[in-house]
């Protein structure tokens, strides 16, 4: 279940008669429990309560109490042992009349009337495996309204089907985006008397529906014509009394579709919401997936918190703002010229959805100028900051829609709050019809055309807010001595997740003969962004980590710094979670550019802030160097190579029913059958076999007929092959390679869950046949598991190749033979081959826990890590003499040794 789907099940709860037997397991359900779930807990099969509740393991503890006993029982709640041994993280007490809990994590409480309890129904998110932000905790009026007007939407859209076409798409969108405004305007006093809107439609509308839309439209008809003109264009009495509002918004076709009894009956209950506590910062991006076919089955699962916008805006500018109000102190001079500089400071997104970024950026410039008035005794003055310097692209036409009112609502509640509400509502109506957001292929238009440089405007013929031209913004504008700043969140899209138009786009961007193909999508957005940074102060995007790992460094960078772009800040990869259940979220960094010469950058890693002279490709704080694939090891380290490739279509592999069948023969074929694994079966655990066959047992092998019957299929497998196919076909009973140790060998993964932070190597017997889907050392001294164990190998291989999905893609040439080892003595191998014993005897005291069980972030057993710190601390101690800060200061080292390494040996790696 996502955020909305829980709102509203939560709401329904709330609507429902008290039952306090049922209501611990009506709760739990509405945040998507699963009937099995339930039922083991009504049995008591699950449910650990010691006060006759509801306990469910690593969750909650609820408990229903008499009338009155709710604060006590939500005492004994948190005292109770039960509640401490199943590691719950919140207690609940409710008698039906009062509800209250409990974050235990955090300390955070909730109180509230029982009936009024969904409005908190963000608190309780994690319940549904949703991690959560404060503001999605506040924003439950956001998800309501959204879950509301997306019932209300898939309602219409059955009763008029044209109206989802493409034809008509459109319209629906832009049909939407007026209710959007109506709804707020009628409670926020922007129309004569609360609950207008809604009020009208329910006395003038029949309740069979029957003619809902033909007085909707008249409201919308009214809202497009001058006071003046209403007499003549014969406008209804009850009409009369809705303001002006033009701008575009109720212009054009004034066609509604059409309502059944359930669609004016959502209509309604949307209406009765609270629409001044809409929150223009996150609305916009929960608004859109209404009208997203894809984005609608995962309502709500789509938001950018503010704090991560912040990440963003703060060190592109808005930091040094606050810096220079803050040294302004309460200079008048000082501080008009700093209102002066915010005045014609524009903020770009050419990627910019439903405005969230563009919105943020508004507002806190708001807050600034503010201050400015404040500190110059002129807080009643009216804003100097248009809206028109909050430029935006997006592809699709609602989420545009959305970003314009988005800023609308944005500046009138900005109004209100530093002006009042006279003042704000004095200048709100009737709507400017100047277009600052574009509709459009952000990588096939102009960026200077709709964002242009200082001291020229652009102008487009058409006055409609809500009709934008699809190749560039509508405004006349000088903008002399302005700033311009990019930002956003551009899409991310690996090389083989583009469809045809995006690879165009990418052609567009970079030309043929270069080679994106395995660029992500948004390396296309730094590209366009470089070539005007020349007009532009700085550039930051939200990117995908990839972008600066793997082989996006030597093909994306390298043309970026010969543009003169220097990274100016930068964040360490973290986890971009949304508020979707179970969602693991993509990693992302955070890039600020620019051409701007500095000596400074700043460095973000977690919630700690570092100045550095440089920042590298690979976001570490060291001279530019791109790491290059190698044909061998640069340290003393031992040889990783594929495991063996069979090309023999799956036929050479033993399934258990031909291991039932080679049993029923008299012939002994123990001998030629070998454990295989590859890395699924490694990190699974899981058994499999296959035929290993030396020449001189192939007559004894054919002498068993399901062994003869995979040999013959090899062969004619291989016989219709390619040149390599067939170029085995004299040996069907062989791999391709056969390639084995004699002692010991390290087996690899190829792709791995990287969370646990090591890469999850194994220790193999001699006889076990590593696939091609694995990596393997044979016969390695030991304390190369130990190097391979390594959480500084991790950071090095995870910077180098990259993340695949939630898990690292490991490649030998790339991580291992380019992976910088110190000359290590005797001693250091002794110290670290314990170290690797160590690590794999923890293991073994977990058996039969798979590597999956034991290297799961969540529950990774306490001696394994422990003995994975201790070999950490042995191998950095002989790197530096102690243990390394954190991954930053580890890849900072190695790319160090490297760059030492590298230059010995006369190879050149600068760029």
């Amino acid at each position: 279940m996502n955020a909305v789907e829980i709102e509203e099940a939560i709401s329904a709860l709330a609507e429902q008669p008290f039952d306090a037997q049922e209501f611990p397991y009506a709760f739990l359900e509405a945040f998507g429990n699963k009937a099995t779930t339930l039922k083991r807990l009504r049995t008591g099969a699950s449910n650990k309560s010691d006060l006759g509740g509801v306990l469910q393991t690593n969750n909650i503890h609820i408990a229903v109490c008499d009338a009155g006993d709710v604060t006590h029982t939500l005492a004994e709640l948190k005292a109770s042992p039960s509640t401490a041994k199943a590691k719950a993280k919140f207690v609940l007490a409710t008698d039906g009349a009062v509800l209250e809990a409990e974050d235990l994590t955090t300390g955070e409480t909730i109180a509230c009337a029982y009936k009024n309890f969904p409005d908190h129904f963000g608190f309780f998110l994690p319940l549904a495996g949703i991690s959560t932000v404060k503001q999605i905790r506040e924003s439950s009026f956001d998800i309501k309204a959204t879950g509301r007007l997306n019932r209300l939407y898939v309602e219409l859209l059955k009763d008029n089907p044209e109206w989802g076409t493409a034809e008509r798409r459109h319209d629906m969108n832009h049909f939407m985006a007026r209710l959007i405004f109506c709804f707020f305007a009628e409670d926020t006093d922007i129309f004569a008397s609360a609950d207008q809107f809604t009020k009208t439609i329910e006395q003038m509308s029949e309740r069979d529906s029957s003619n809902t839309h033909e007085v909707i439209s008249e409201l919308f008809r009214a809202m497009n014509t001058k006071a003046e003109d209403r007499t003549s264009a014969g406008i209804a009495r009850w009409a009369n009394a809705f303001p002006y509002v033009n701008g575009g918004l109720f212009s054009g076709t004034t066609d509604v579709p059409r309502f059944s009894r359930i669609a004016r009956s959502y209509l309604i209950h949307i209406g009765s919401l609270d629409w001044t506590k809409i929150n223009p910062d996150i609305f916009g991006s929960m608004i859109q997936a209404v009208a997203d076919d894809e984005e609608r089955g995962a309502l709500g699962m789509h938001y950018t918190s503010v704090p991560n916008i912040l990440k963003v805006l703060n060190p592109l500018f808005l930091d040094d703002l606050r810096e220079k109000l803050e040294e302004a102190g309460d200079n008048p001079r000082k501080l008009l010229n700093l209102r002066n500089r915010i005045s014609k400071i524009r903020v770009f997104d050419p990627a910019c959805g439903s405005g969230n970024f563009l919105v943020i950026a508004y507002k806190e410039m708001r807050a600034i100028e503010a201050e400015i008035n404040e500190r110059r005794d002129e807080a009643d003055r009216r804003t100097e900051i248009p809206l028109t310097n909050y430029r935006g692209i997006e592809l699709r036409d609602f989420p545009a829609e959305i970003a314009r009112l988005a800023l609308i609502i944005a500046e009138y509640q900005c109004d209100v709050t530093y002006r009042g509400q006279k003042e704000a509502l004095a200048e709100f109506l009737p709507l400017d019809a100047k277009n600052w957001i574009t509709c459009g292929n952000a990588l096939r238009l102009d960026w200077l055309s709709i964002c242009p440089p200082t001291g020229t405007g652009v102008k487009m013929q058409g006055d409609d807010l809500f009709s934008t031209p699809l190749d560039q913004a509508e405004i006349d504008f000088e903008n002399e001595g302005g700033e311009t700043y990019i930002c956003g969140n551009p899409p991310y899209l690996g090389g083989k997740k583009q469809d045809d138009e995006q690879k165009s786009d990418m052609i567009s961007v970079f030309g043929k003969s270069f080679p994106y193909k395995n660029l992500d999508y948004i390396s296309a957005f730094f590209d366009k962004a470089s070539d005007i940074l020349t007009y532009a102060e700085a550039v930051a995007f939200v990117t995908t980590s990839s972008v600066n790992q793997g082989s996006h460094v030597p093909t994306l960078w390298p043309r970026l710094r010969k543009k003169g772009i220097s990274i100016d800040f930068a964040y360490a990869p973290f986890k971009w979670a949304n508020n979707a259940q179970n969602n693991a979220g993509v990693f992302v960094t955070i890039l600020g550019l620019s051409k701007r010469p500095s000596s400074r950058a700043i460095l973000f890693e977690a919630e700690v802030r570092r100045e550095v002279s440089h920042i590298n490709s690979y976001l570490i704080p060291a001279s530019e160097v791109i790491v290059q694939k190698e044909g061998r090891t640069i340290s003393d380290i031992a040889r990783i190579i594929t495991g063996n490739a069979a090309y023999d279509a799956q036929h050479l592999r033993i399934t258990p029913s031909d291991l039932d069948e080679i049993r029923k023969s008299p012939v002994d074929v123990r001998d030629m059958l070998r454990r295989a694994t590859g890395t699924t079966e490694f990190i699974n655990g899981s058994l499999s076999w296959c035929l290993w066959i030396d020449d001189d047992q192939l007559d004894r092998a054919n002498e068993v007929p399901r062994i003869r019957e995979k040999i013959s299929a090899v062969e004619a497998y291989r016989v219709g092959g390619g040149d390599v196919a067939r170029s085995l076909a004299n040996r069907p009973h062989q791999f391709r390679f056969r390639n084995t140790a004699q002692s010991k060998q390290i087996v690899v993964p190829q792709v791995c869950v990287a969370d646990a932070g090591y890469l999850p190597v194994g220790l193999l017997e001699p006889e076990v046949i590593v696939t091609h889907l694995a990596h393997v050392m044979y016969d390695p001294e030991l304390f190369n598991f130990s190097l391979i164990s390594s959480r500084a190998h991790f950071a090095w291989a995870t910077a180098l190749s990259g993340r695949h999905g939630n898990g690292l893609r490991y490649g030998s040439n790339l991580c291992w033979n380019t992976f910088p080892v110190p000359k290590l003595t005797e001693k250091n191998k002794v110290d670290l081959t314990r170290c690797a014993e160590d690590i794999l005897l923890a293991r073994e005291a977990h058996f039969p826990a798979t590597i999956a069980d034991l290297y799961d972030p969540e529950d990774m057993p306490a001696d394994l890590r422990a003995a994975h710190d201790r070999n950490d601390e042995v191998l950095e101690r002989i790197y530096i003499g102690r243990r390394f800060r954190n991954d930053t200061e580890r890849l900072e080292k190695l790319f160090e040794l490297y760059t030492k390494m590298t230059k010995t040996v006369g190879k050149k790696q600068s760029v």
